[in-house]
């Protein structure tokens, strides 16, 4: 297949073309400092997406500790806020044209659907507990409708143009590729929380059904990307700089994959009659298990790019935040899998795994707050 780059296709004299970023560039994508096209960046997002998944992995968790249900709505409260804060000063800037227009930034038009999904899923599983049932419910109901949307209009959108309008260089694919696409399995993995909520009937089946085609969408467009990205990584020199914690993107994906089967086998038999109900319990234990595998073997390789680029001095940017949810999906993933085997191995793992998200998240976190404090500083100054 030849190389998708502006001298392959003939482009059109009345459109220019949006030129493909520079390697040097792609190491540091456009606004991964908060600078670049508007003080605000879609990537920031990622902060809603990474402490929303400490809440819901504290909530899903296969082993309970004293205190950790607490802890973890205190985050989830911190996050809604944290959400409605930057979706306000996001619209305020009108960038969005802008940013769909840059090949780099326009991938991360992924993490604000992602956010909306993922508080809506904290707000059902922890919010409840000071707001009342119904009313959490009724939010989460909001929260994922409007998070579902805006997820397929990116998943649809952002291909495109890429299709039509950006130029990319053989070596341009990284792992923010993947964000635009991975929507749909977190709506699928959220949603099946809502299934046994929602009316009896046709529109129950229909939301498990949408689910499931939410989830094959997402997932066949994620291994597709993950293809382009593996070669990029084994044909061309190795990310560098900012790019490096998007490669960690792929482990997210995958493991929400696997959170997304075993939540919508556990809602099945309130919707489906009992033997594609059991069917679906055989799919989520065997397909679960093969794509847990598969994710274990990327996050091995996103590990050690990341080792290697510590060592070279790896500077703070929003893309530190694909460290965090990736390894949230983790949790809830080996969560899953712990949830319909009862392995200890699994339970364990999962303990683990969230151990390493806590520990991650503060230390993204400081950095995060660190870097605003020091942009106001010179902004107060003029």
């Amino acid at each position: 297949m030849a190389p998708h780059s502006g001298t392959d296709r003939a482009i059109p004299s009345r459109r220019p073309a949006v030129a493909s970023p520079s390697p040097r560039t792609r190491d540091r994508p456009a606004g991964a400092d908060g600078s670049g096209r508007g003080p605000l960046g879609p990537g920031w997002f990622a902060a809603v997406m990474g402490s929303g998944i400490v809440a819901v992995g504290a909530a899903t968790l296969p082993r309970g500790f004293p205190g950790l249900t607490a802890a973890a709505t205190v985050v989830w409260a911190g996050t809604a806020l944290l959400l409605a804060l930057l979706a306000c000063a996001y619209a305020r800037q009108r960038m969005l044209r802008t940013h769909a227009g840059d090949p780099v930034l326009a991938q991360f038009f992924g993490a604000p659907p992602i956010a909306l999904l993922t508080v809506g899923a904290g707000t059902l599983l922890l919010g409840r507990r000071l707001i009342g049932e119904r009313a959490a419910v009724d939010a989460d109901w909001v929260l994922w409708s409007a998070g579902t949307a805006l997820g397929l209009a990116t998943a649809c959108t952002v291909p495109y143009l890429m299709v039509t309008r950006h130029r990319f260089e053989p070596d341009a694919a990284f792992g923010g590729w993947l964000l635009p696409v991975v929507p749909p399995i977190v709506s699928a993995a959220t949603g099946a929380l809502l299934v046994p909520r929602a009316r009896d009937g046709q529109v129950r089946l229909a939301l498990l059904l949408g689910c499931y085609a939410m989830l094959g969408l997402g997932l066949v467009a994620v291994l597709l990307v993950l293809a382009m990205v593996y070669s990029r990584l084994v044909h061309h020199d190795a990310p560098s700089g900012a790019v490096v914690p998007t490669v960690w993107i792929g482990v997210g994906a995958l493991d929400q994959a696997v959170t997304a089967l075993g939540a919508l086998a556990t809602a099945a038999p309130t919707a489906l009659p009992a033997p594609y109900a059991r069917g679906t319990a055989v799919a989520a234990l065997l397909g679960g298990l093969g794509i847990w595998g598969f994710a274990l073997l990327w996050l091995v390789l996103a590990t050690a790019l990341t080792v290697r680029e510590v060592r070279r001095g790896l500077p703070f940017a929003p893309t530190w935040w694909s460290f965090i949810f990736p390894l949230g999906a983790c949790v809830t993933g080996t969560g899953a899998l712990a949830a319909r085997t009862g392995s200890q191995l699994f339970v364990w793992t999962a303990v683990a795994l969230y151990v390493l998200l806590v520990a991650a998240w503060a230390v993204v976190a400081w950095y995060s707050l660190r870097h605003a404090t020091t942009r106001r500083r010179p902004r107060a100054r003029r």
